[in-house]
């Protein structure tokens, strides 16, 4: 059974930083695009960062790029989220993602099967 488990959100000051991380079992990551994703309170959940199955693809959301990055531990069955120069308005439940295929990752939440529960962060002084 596939399953995903966010941990590492919290409060954070702005200008802070914070690591996400995504630890998956039931599948290893070889096989599987992993995408962050997060939902703010009365808005839709966006794209945030994905990471293509063999890593050789990656996006960013336009709002977080030069500030976040998608590093990924195969061994460890973990993609991580590192948040750096965090904002309030990256104040969100944050959600990662699975998908079993070799396409190029996308910011779609239509193109991920598999979620993880989510977890809390909030930038704010």
């Amino acid at each position: 059974q596939l399953q995903l488990v966010e941990s590492g959100g919290g409060l954070v000051q702005p200008g802070g930083s914070l690591r996400l991380s995504c630890t998956v079992s039931g599948f290893t990551l070889d096989y599987y695009r992993i995408g962050w994703f997060r939902q703010a309170p009365g808005k839709e959940r966006e794209g945030v960062s994905c990471i293509s199955s063999s890593g050789g693809s990656i996006n960013y959301a336009d709002s977080v790029k030069g500030r976040f990055t998608i590093p990924r531990d195969n061994a460890k069955n973990t993609v991580y989220l590192q948040m750096n120069s965090l904002k309030p308005e990256d104040t969100a439940i944050y959600y990662c993602a699975a998908a079993r295929t070799a396409r190029l990752c996308t910011l779609s939440r239509l193109d991920f099967g598999s979620w993880g529960q989510g977890i809390q962060v909030t930038v704010s002084s």
